[in-house]
């Protein structure tokens, strides 16, 4: 569409919400009469991924990925290209978007709590919750919340589908041992099985299923988290056929890229059963983890493919916002490292795509976003009232005017008190908890292969980022374990052990 065109949709848009009501700010629901006892909010469809970095057709991250369906839900509505976690790790980042707080601001930094365990916290309204308290019917399949987190409770949600899992595995492991431990979620590749094994499958049949039956006259929240590409990389032989391995790209890895980065970036991933990139090439697995990473995505996307399909057959696609997106992103030997728990690009990107009614199509937003903002923008799309204690912002803006709406601050990754990544349109700044910094130019430099914190001619962009730290961050909440750093003194612990800076990290 070109630009002259916009105007007038844009236009049209405002005229046709004026009259429909269905941007009216009450909690109200309107009746549409052509569609009798049926209310006129929107559903909302949201579907999650695990660990999904931008290695999608709509962020263009891997030169070869085949994506179809989250390709073809981009090409309804809008895609944010710069679009940023709350944590680089599971429990943080999911529980930072469910409750619309920051994990500097509830302090679960790591894999546990659940934040209802915390007495501060027990009581927050989450976004399943508040479009509950709306009318909403509301319904949780696969992995939203972190693992089994409320699934022993009813309050969550008002159904439950079946929880994410891996579904069929090989015998044994399929690589050799890795190192801390030879943990048995750190495994890849393929073996004889079929699609309907997974346990992704199975949670795409629930959420089709829900999608035949939801006929009633409330408007309904659908939930829809899916494992993979999370480890254990495994998927059925038809989706590696799709990367054939003598012509196989592999991620940028720039050798020695840890050489300006200080000794506190290691601290934050400091010993964990993801594999360094130094034993994936000792081992000949580099190649292996990112074919099996692309065939788990592809086979993902496929299931994503299913629930979209089940919507539009459902009649209820021109009344239903669909949202998707991922908890944090994924190296593949970028930085030394693979998996997530770092503040660079790789770690903390995401795919962040909205669809519905009245919104662009086949459009994209380069503006800086973070996930934390998922909870007002649906409330604000649905014509909700705003939500209370929340820290995002509603997208609305960028949403409508995706070319020109400009977000008014950077996106803020958060990985343990004190380390904090900003991301504005043009610039990564990190601080660590020893107040090490490091500065990327994102335009010049995307893979972030040169830190130019050091750099006098960078003072101004240094000193405008800083600004945007988190003030006053809560320490780690009681019972958090798993990933978690501190510091004590003059020392740095890493869940509960002394970190010695000369151990080194192969």
């Amino acid at each position: 569409m070109t630009e002259m065109h916009r105007p007038v949709r844009f236009l049209l848009f405002a005229i046709t919400a004026a009259c429909s009501g269905w941007l009216a700010t009450t909690g109200r629901a309107e009746q549409r009469s052509d569609r009798p006892g049926k209310s006129d909010r929107p559903n909302i469809l949201m579907i999650a991924i695990d660990d999904l970095n931008d290695w999608v057709g709509p962020l263009q991250g891997h030169p070869q990925v085949r994506t179809p369906a989250m390709d073809r839900l981009a090409a309804r509505g809008v895609t944010f290209a710069n679009a940023h976690c709350q944590s680089p790790l599971c429990n943080p980042s999911r529980t930072s978007l469910m409750t619309g707080r920051r994990p500097s601001t509830t302090g679960i930094y790591g894999l546990a709590p659940w934040f209802r365990n915390v007495p501060a916290l027990e009581d927050i309204e989450t976004l399943p919750q508040f479009f509950a308290s709306h009318g909403y019917r509301t319904m949780i399949g696969g992995k939203v919340y972190h693992g089994t987190y409320g699934r022993n409770g009813e309050r969550e949600a008002d159904a439950w589908g079946p929880a994410a899992g891996i579904g069929a595995k090989p015998e044994k492991k399929l690589i050799p041992p890795t190192p801390f431990g030879n943990h048995p979620l750190m495994d890849w590749g393929t073996f004889p099985h079929r699609d309907e094994d997974k346990g992704d499958y199975q949670v795409a049949s629930w959420a089709v299923e829900q999608l035949r039956e939801n006929k009633g006259d409330e408007p309904w929240f659908l939930s829809v988290g899916f494992f993979l590409p999370h480890v254990p990389c495994y998927a059925t032989q038809q989706w590696f056929d799709l990367y054939p391995e003598d012509t196989l790209q592999l991620p940028p890895i720039l050798a020695d890229d840890r050489a300006d980065t200080p000794d506190s970036s290691w601290f934050i991933h400091w010993k964990l059963p993801e594999p360094r990139t130094s034993w994936l090439r000792r081992h000949n697995q580099l190649r292996p983890l990112v074919r099996s990473y692309l065939a788990s995505i592809s086979f993902v996307d496929s299931q994503v493919g299913r629930v979209l399909d089940a919507l539009q057959q459902s009649g209820e696609a021109d009344n239903t916002i669909v949202v998707l997106w991922s908890d944090h992103g994924y190296h593949l030997g970028e930085k030394g490292i693979s998996g997530k728990n770092s503040l660079w690009e790789r770690s903390t990107r995401v795919p962040l795509i909205f669809a519905g009614p009245n919104l662009p199509t086949d459009q994209r937003t380069s503006q800086p976003v973070e996930l934390l903002d998922l909870y007002p923008t649906l409330a604000d799309l649905a014509g909700l009232p705003a939500p209370e204690g929340v820290e995002g912002l509603s997208l609305r803006p960028q949403l409508m005017n995706p070319q020109e709406a400009v977000r008014q601050r950077p996106a803020i990754t958060t990985h343990n008190r004190g380390n904090d990544a900003v991301r504005s349109l043009h610039y990564r700044y990190i601080r660590y908890l020893d107040g090490a910094e490091e500065l990327y130019d994102t335009r010049r430099d995307p893979h972030e292969h040169h830190n130019l914190a050091g750099d006098p001619a960078m003072a101004d962009v240094l000193a405008e980022h800083r600004r945007w730290l988190p003030k006053d961050p809560q320490p780690p909440a009681p019972g958090s374990a798993h990933r978690i750093l501190v510091q004590r003194g003059d020392d740095y612990i890493w869940e509960n052990k002394k970190i010695d800076p000369d151990d080194r990290w192969e």
